[in-house]
């Protein structure tokens, strides 16, 4: 997860997604990341094998085509989470509109093309906390349209177990839904590439729940693919979703398969992760290796990555939702390509991977790797304008329904975000409906997916607030629960969000209003919570009397490392998340009194 500073919360929470039964060009701006220059003179497009003293018939340049965390975005991204941020050479930088698969698409197709050796891989999180569109149909739109991009190979990330192992199995393998059965005449028929989940065991046979590896092959050339998701999945699914499963440490398990493909003659391999880091600048062309290599990346995978085999020649990383090209070392001190696409189709990367047919292995010191923006600029792809068209056309009764209006965009950026706040608000209110006595909210910030756009994206009308949108920003079946907590443990709650598995990235949550308290950044662990600074209402909090609290249910089993939400007593169970977003949206605004976006002021940050 990236800092709290940083807009895109990444990875977040597993919670089930909301069903229903239905009535009815240009490659892009670019920035480069070199290991070292092409070796001179030797790669070649040519297929003829190699042979002692034929240079020119020695390499191969293959081109390794990634992307991750889509997270069922098909149509482009409204707010922040379609835009970009590019770097500019006099220090300024601007904003790119990015992303939707239609782009996606014709992106791909003209990289790929004059490439004879192309493969496209994916780092997980392709499915999963999506919009409407994708959502409603337990993502089967969005693995027809990852079959139709022509994705080789996957690793799953955390939300693949969004609904548990036997629908991701469903992803995979294809069959109509066992609750909602088929959406339409045709059967649905599942992934044409592999999902990867070597570090994911069946806790009953130890195995596997899927592929760990594969290999793709084109005449001689021969490269492997090994894919993980985070160690840490149990940590950020509900026990629902990961439920008989166990999952194993990145490295360990990469370095385990890394040697089995070896042995079957598989020298050049590639890791997907479903893991990352965090840049030290949001703009996707950020030079990563300035001053030196891997200086400008923290996080999880510089750790993984340095643990890592030398026999694996690079990696594909996601899950932070970060744009980075770097070159970290492995354990032998060698700079090994590290990359990650942002989030929802935003990006691409296009790295070159030179193949030395003499020894089956990549050529490490001439891999060179570059991020390239998804512009809508080029013509759309018209196999994917359809598409979208048509699980439109089948969502559109639910979606286009109006639940609210907005006088201006409620974004989701920042360590407390306005969108947050409202939905912490919107719980509030309806926790109070189920008990008067109901005193505060929290909201953790990875369950809130996107902001609320003032400008209209159908035919609804500016600061109209569909069904549709409010599914994208929660698109999780969470309830909203009441549990009783004392003082003490609402300030052991909020000392966790900053402490203990939370203390490298912490998870702020989101307050309703009247809970406000300082957060010093300054500081180090559970010493972050000024303690005297925390007030409910302006009166400070009192260690002995019990407070009521709305949370959602993940959340309310201990969700995001904080534990201490996992033991409140009183348990009440009430509705659907975003039911109580819909009820607030609907009785606190009006096309003549739209609600305005929160200040976002109720946590005090020192820095």
């Amino acid at each position: 997860m990236p800092a709290i500073s940083q807009p895109h919360q990444p990875e977040s929470v597993r919670r089930r997604r909301r069903t229903y039964r239905l009535v009815a060009a240009a490659a892009g701006l670019a920035t480069v990341g070199a290991l070292a220059a092409a070796l001179p003179g030797t790669a070649t497009a040519g297929p003829s094998k190699g042979k002692p003293g034929h240079a020119s018939s020695r390499y191969q340049d293959v081109q390794l085509l990634s992307f991750n965390d889509l997270h069922g975005n098909l149509e482009p991204p409204s707010g922040s989470s379609g835009r970009v941020t590019e770097h500019q050479e006099d220090g300024t930088t601007k904003t790119i509109d990015a992303g939707g698969v239609e782009y996606l698409a014709t992106h791909l197709r003209n990289a790929r093309d004059g490439h004879k050796y192309s493969i496209t891989a994916a780092g997980g999180d392709m499915v999963g906390a999506s919009p409407l569109i994708s959502g409603l149909f337990h993502d089967e739109p969005t693995i027809e349209a990852l079959n139709k991009l022509d994705l080789d190979v996957t690793s799953v990330g955390n939300h693949e177990f969004d609904e548990g192992a036997k629908e991701l199995a469903r992803l995979q393998n294809g069959g109509c839904h066992p609750t909602a059965g088929c959406y339409t005449d045709k059967k649905f028929e599942g992934a044409d590439f592999p999902y990867l989940a070597a570090n994911v065991l069946d806790e009953k046979t130890g195995r596997p729940i899927l592929k760990p590896y594969w290999v793709w092959k084109k005449k001689d050339v021969k490269v492997g693919f090994i894919g993980v998701t985070l160690e840490d999945t149990p940590g950020v699914v509900s026990a629902e979703g990961v439920k008989g499963l166990k999952f194993k440490d990145e490295a360990e398990t990469i370095n385990k398969y890394a040697k089995v493909l070896q042995r079957q003659g598989v020298k050049s391999i590639v890791a997907l992760i479903h893991e990352g880091g965090a840049p030290a600048s949001q703009t996707y062309n950020y030079d990563c290796d300035a001053p030196g290599a891997g200086d400008g990346i923290s996080g999880p995978i510089v750790d993984i990555a340095k643990n890592i085999t030398p026999s694996v020649d690079a990696l594909v990383t996601g899950h932070t939702h970060a744009a980075y090209v770097c070159t970290i070392p492995d354990p032998s001190g060698k700079p090994r390509m590290v990359t990650s696409a942002a989030s929802f189709g935003r990006l691409y990367t296009d790295t070159t991977l030179t193949y030395d047919r003499w020894t089956g292995d990549i050529a490490r010191t001439s891999v060179k790797s570059a991020n390239h923006v998804v512009t809508r600029t080029v013509p759309k792809a018209t196999d994917m304008t359809e598409l979208i068209s048509r699980w439109n056309t089948l969502a559109a009764p639910i979606g286009n329904r109006a639940i609210g209006h907005i006088s201006a965009d409620i974004p989701n950026a920042g360590t407390e975000s306005p969108m947050g706040d409202l939905i912490a608000d919107a719980q509030l209110a309806y926790g109070r409906q189920l008990d008067p006595g109901t005193d505060l909210a929290l909201m953790n910030p990875g369950g809130v997916r996107a902001g609320l756009t003032y400008a209209a994206k159908g035919t609804e009308g500016d600061g109209v607030v569909t069904y549709a949108e409010g599914f994208t920003v929660q698109p999780f079946s969470n309830t909203v629960n009441l549990q009783d907590f004392t003082g003490a443990q609402l300030i052991k709650i909020l000392q966790e969000q900053v402490s203990g598995s939370n203390a490298a990235a912490p998870k702020i949550l989101l307050p309703s209003a009247g809970l406000t308290y300082t957060l010093d950044l300054t500081k180090t662990g559970a010493d972050r919570i000024v303690v005297d600074s925390v007030r409910l209402n302006g009166a400070a909090v009192d260690p002995a009397a019990t407070y009521r609290v709305a949370t959602n249910s993940f959340l309310a089993g201990g969700g995001d490392g904080i534990t201490t939400l996992g033991q409140g007593t009183g348990d009440l169970v009430g509705t659907d998340d975003l039911a109580a977003l819909e009820q607030y949206l609907t009785a606190n605004s009006s096309a003549a009194d739209p609600i305005e976006p929160p200040a976002a002021n109720r946590i005090t940050i020192v820095q």
